[in-house]
């Protein structure tokens, strides 16, 4: 039986934050995670939070949520949990199904250049829109603005990061970047300058390397709060499914050595937020309360 960790790691200055990127995605529902009674939304919800303060919603990527839906979000955790948002995906560059927008913006095609000013200015309202009950209740931790792996570094892409954040403000905004350009040798100081100039939220990431997509795992504080996500090593990482490609159980060892990293980037932020995002079964949410109880007894350490 699982016991439920305090809700917040102090970690001298700042305040560490662990969960898991979505609570109710498909395979998670079917790995027994959840105890039969917690078989509505609203109880899946609930059990989560009694386990973990944060999360991060990612159905947000695929399609805007109703403000109904973000609105119930609210009454159905505790007055301290935080969710991370991720943007909606044609806001950062992906392509995006006609589907995935609200019914009565649908256009014929739907890439950022298809769509009139006035048509975007619309999605962003309604996106955003979405986020103020969680935001007014003070349980909105970040934007998370993901961008595909083929945004390369560049003046024009920081212009495009940039812009993008802007149109969240005043709303706390973290940017994970997919591109191994952004941190070469030659970029990577520049990269943690314009971030920090910005205040973005630069999203340190545990991903398998060797990818056109792999950023090593650097770890530095650009903004409030410092972003840990954990992608998992898997060796189908470039040739997998979602579930071949996020199939990995990190190690006693590795987090151990994890729960030490992730302290001393706490010492550099008021708040650190840490997402397993190693999203097979319950595999996230195990490794999620490893590494919180590892944290608690790190923390408590002389």
């Amino acid at each position: 039986m699982w016991t439920v960790p305090h809700r917040g790691i102090t970690v001298h200055m700042g305040e560490m934050r662990v969960g898991t990127a979505s609570w109710a995605d498909r395979m998670l529902l079917e790995s027994g995670w959840y105890p039969r009674e917690a078989n509505t939304p609203a109880g899946r919800l609930a059990y989560y939070a009694e386990r973990f303060n944060l999360v991060e919603a990612d159905t947000s990527f695929y399609a805007i949520p109703a403000v109904e839906t973000t609105t119930a979000w609210v009454h159905r955790t505790p007055d301290d949990f935080l969710f991370n948002i991720k943007a909606f995906s044609l806001f950062t560059g992906h392509p995006t199904p006609v589907t995935a927008l609200p019914r009565d913006l649908r256009p014929d095609r739907v890439r950022p250049r298809d769509l009139t000013p006035q048509l975007l200015d619309e999605i962003w309202d309604r996106f955003l829109d979405a986020l103020r009950p969680l935001a007014t209740a003070g349980k909105l931790g970040v934007v998370l603005l993901q961008f595909p792996p083929w945004f390369a570094y560049g003046a024009a892409a920081k212009r495009r990061i940039a812009e993008t954040a802007r149109r969240c403000r005043p709303m706390r905004v973290a940017v994970e970047l997919r591109h191994a350009s952004w941190l070469a040798p030659s970029n990577a100081i520049d990269t943690v300058e314009f971030l920090c100039h910005e205040d973005l939220s630069f999203v340190c990431v545990d991903m398998p390397q060797g990818h056109a997509s792999s950023l090593p795992p650097v770890l530095v504080a650009t903004a409030e709060p410092a972003v840990m996500r954990f992608h998992g090593r898997s060796d189908a990482w470039a040739t997998g499914d979602k579930k071949e490609k996020f199939r990995y159980a990190y190690s006693d060892e590795e987090l151990t050595a994890w729960a030490g990293r992730l302290r001393e980037l706490a010492e550099d932020a008021d708040q650190l937020h840490v997402i397993m995002n190693n999203c097979c079964g319950d595999q996230a949410q195990r490794d999620a309360q490893q590494l919180a109880a590892l944290l608690e007894r790190t923390d408590a350490v002389p």
